[in-house]
């Protein structure tokens, strides 16, 4: 289980073309906080709950993080190069500008001015180099930093990284937003507990899952209001949800949509959604088993009443989607007819393809995020209406990651971050994706998203994405039925938290308390 996949990245994202290939500066925050009362102002300590396990505890900012919590805690500590926005949607962090060559194929960042570690070192260009070879050298760094190998990451002057793709990459910079954290060079494995960031805010103590983070004073990013923050960990959203109404905490992070409806009538919470925030699409192999022929893929796509997903798995806090992966993305193709249950042609599609009805197949869920086993469990009823018998199979999650993920037939997923279709096309998609999660192999779509990547020019570009979100939706292996929402619970007196979808979420360098 990797944290690109596990977290559901809850950040990603197309950048338009004019936004990407002018080197931006300047600093400012990512994410866009919500409406404030009254003048912000400085002081008092944040307690906010997130979701974790603590048979998942990591330290390692460059490692697996299946925890909510210690993500939270590590992108406050260690800055990433750049960071999600809204408009454009990768904005500078560590690295203040980006410039990339006319090839598209080497990108040369340079680094905020006064950025200094933790401990008051300044942040050099070594730093960022050994930190990304580092990231590279993961089992995952190939897919964190697709086409990038860790000798084509150098440094040029004190405050100059440069990246060479081994293609054309117009969207390189976006790949930048996650896991780039940055340490000190030659940092040991045994030194990372307490090894300094360049973040908002400093760890002051780190218990079994639980933090406290106190204001950095020499932020180069601009002045940060709250005091501290402390980070304590919860293993379901129904702890976290109660202690929240208890008063034990100010926010309870991604609390679900059960937890919203119980908070909505208390005046002194405030219900903070974040609007398709995360996807949960159904996964069918393309590659091999029963679901390999298209028209099958097709039938079960038409099988779903998405408007019933929405509202009984979602409770309403979500949106249908289209079986295209990406809806936030600014070039997403609404002109794409909205897929509608249609069970007559699903069936005609069965019969076409010989598809064994009299065979009963496994569908395989966990139950990680609130809805997920709900939503199988749901479609294997409306499946049976075409003739299809679907027994629901529940798994612990690390036997899901183990036996199921990237191998199963049929089986839910889910990511947290829907703002890029070229996103999800070069981590799930391509044929050589790392986390190709149906075995997708389509000659076509690889080359529409070498295209896609490959380009300056807007209008050829838009043109490629259009094709490939048609071919995603006519044959890849995702059946993304909807979107939900994100939901932050917070108490009345916290203002200005962050409202973007996906990893935006965990920037609250600009929160304040009233």
């Amino acid at each position: 289980m990797d944290f690109t996949r596990r977290q559901v990245l809850w950040a990603g994202g197309a950048i338009g073309t004019a936004a990407l290939l002018a080197a931006c500066s300047g600093g400012g925050t990512s994410a866009e906080p919500a409406a404030t009362g009254g003048k912000p102002k400085k002081g008092g300590t944040l307690r906010i709950g997130a979701l974790g396990r603590a048979g998942a505890i990591t330290r390692d900012p460059h490692g697996t993080q299946g925890n909510e919590s210690d993500y939270l805690v590590l992108a406050l500590v260690y800055d990433t190069l750049t960071v999600p926005g809204a408009k454009p949607n990768t904005l500078p962090r560590l690295a203040a500008s980006w410039e990339p060559s006319k090839d598209l194929k080497t990108w040369r960042f340079t680094l905020a001015k006064g950025a200094v570690f933790h401990d008051g070192s300044p942040v050099t260009a070594e730093d960022v180099v050994w930190s990304l070879r580092r990231l590279r050298g993961t089992p995952s760094g190939a897919a964190r930093l697709p086409g990038i190998k860790a000798e084509n990451i150098k440094a040029e002057g004190a405050d100059t990284v440069v990246l060479i793709s081994d293609y054309a990459n117009a969207e390189l910079p976006l790949l930048t937003r996650l896991t780039t954290f940055v340490l000190k060079k030659d940092t040991p494995d045994s030194a990372l507990e307490k090894a300094p960031g360049t973040g908002p805010f400093t760890l002051d103590w780190y218990r079994g899952g639980n933090a406290r983070l106190v204001r950095n004073d020499s932020w180069y990013g601009g002045t940060v209001l709250l005091d501290a923050i402390e980070v304590t960990m919860f293993e379901t959203p129904q702890a976290m949800a109660n202690a929240l109404l208890a008063g034990q905490i100010d926010v309870a992070s991604n609390a679900g949509a059960v937890a919203a409806r119980t908070a909505e009538s208390r005046k002194d919470i405030q219900v903070v959604r974040r609007p398709n925030d995360m996807s949960m699409p159904l996964v069918m192999r393309t590659a091999s088993g029963p679901f390999a022929d298209a028209r099958v893929r097709e039938a079960l796509r038409l099988v779903v009443d998405r408007e019933a997903m929405v509202k009984q798995v979602l409770s309403g806090y979500g949106t249908v989607a289209n079986d295209i992966m990406g809806t936030g993305d600014p070039h997403y193709a609404k002109d794409i007819p909205q897929r509608e249950r249609d069970l007559a042609k699903a069936k005609q599609l069965l019969t076409e393809a010989e598809f064994d009805l009299s065979r009963t197949y496994d569908l395989v869920t966990t139950e990680d995020i609130s809805g997920l086993a709900e939503s199988a469990t749901l479609f294997a009823a409306q499946a049976r209406e075409a003739g299809i018998k679907i027994r629901v199979v529940k798994q612990e999650s690390g036997a899901f990651y183990e036996k199921t993920w990237l191998k199963g037939d049929l089986y839910t997923s889910y990511w947290g971050t829907n703002d890029s279709v070229v996103f999800f096309a070069s981590k799930t998609l391509v044929s050589e994706a790392g986390q190709n999660e149906a075995g997708f192999a389509d000659k076509d779509f690889d080359a529409s998203y070498r295209k896609v990547i490959g380009t300056a020019d807007e209008k050829a570009r838009a043109t490629a994405l259009r094709e490939l979100q048609q071919i995603e939706f006519d044959r890849s292996g995702y059946l993304l039925w909807g979107m939900a929402d994100g939901i932050d619970l917070a108490a009345a007196k916290v203002q200005g938290l962050p409202t973007l979808a996906g990893y935006g979420r965990v920037q609250l360098e600009n929160v304040w308390l009233r």
